[in-house]
């Protein structure tokens, strides 16, 4: 049962815990999703980021901010989305649309076969996924270069050209969002992932490729973007 506890224990966590996300824990709990949260994970532009357990195993619940974030942004981007185009600018609801979002991409991801945190729950602003790891949460690429930098690169662009294929682009990809599990890529932050019908589906998967590209040229990888992005928009 959701009590005010994690409000003492994650009390530095402002703006997060409030009324409605109180609410929102409560059904996600009460639907058997996860038992409780443990510790604070990580703080993104948008979200605050929690370890919880589910019968004794570690799932990651991620709480989008309703206050403090970048609201303007994430209006920017939503409405280019088919999916989304609807929407009016209202704060709660574009926030909910984006937690909304996120998970839809990531059962979209999973079904194409990509290495990925399984999509455990949704609920208006809380995404709960797979906790990537063991012990301790996996590494982002930037803070542990993988042993074959190659290997990895190859690997990271047949699952950007797989999640093409299945007819959706990332759209932040970088070494920030890219976890280093067993020297395997695991993509994460799917919320600025998008179809490919959408108008600027082209611009975010070519942002995607040359971030991807650059950093592995400074890792040794000898990377062409022009011809790497031909091989993913290619024929299957």
């Amino acid at each position: 049962m959701v009590t005010l506890k994690h409000q003492e224990r994650f009390r530095t966590d402002k703006g997060v815990f409030d009324a409605h996300t109180d609410r929102t824990l409560f059904e996600l709990q009460s639907k058997g999703i996860f038992d409780n949260l443990e510790s604070p994970l990580s703080v993104g532009k948008e979200s605050n980021v929690f370890i919880a357990l589910k019968d004794g195993k570690k799932v990651i619940v991620k709480i989008y901010r309703m206050q403090n974030c970048d609201f303007n942004s994430m209006f920017d981007y939503i409405r280019k989305d088919p999916r989304y185009e609807f929407m009016k600018k209202h704060r709660r609801q574009i926030i909910m649309a984006w937690a909304q979002r996120e998970f839809k991409n990531l059962i979209k991801a999973e079904r194409a076969g990509i290495k990925t945190p399984e999509p455990l729950g949704w609920r208006n602003h809380i995404v709960v996924e797979e906790f990537i790891g063991d012990v301790e949460a996996a590494p982002p690429l930037k803070d542990q270069y993988p042993e074959d930098p190659e290997k990895f690169f190859n690997t990271t662009i047949k699952q950007i050209k797989m999640l093409y294929d299945a007819g959706l682009i990332h759209g932040d990809l970088s070494s920030f969002n890219i976890l280093n599990h067993h020297d395997e890529p695991y993509f994460i932050d799917y919320s600025q992932g998008t179809l490919t019908k959408t108008p600027n589906s082209m611009e975010l998967l070519e942002r995607d490729v040359r971030n991807i590209c650059k950093f592995f040229k400074k890792l040794g990888v000898n990377t062409n973007y022009e011809e790497t992005l031909k091989k993913i928009v290619g024929k299957k």
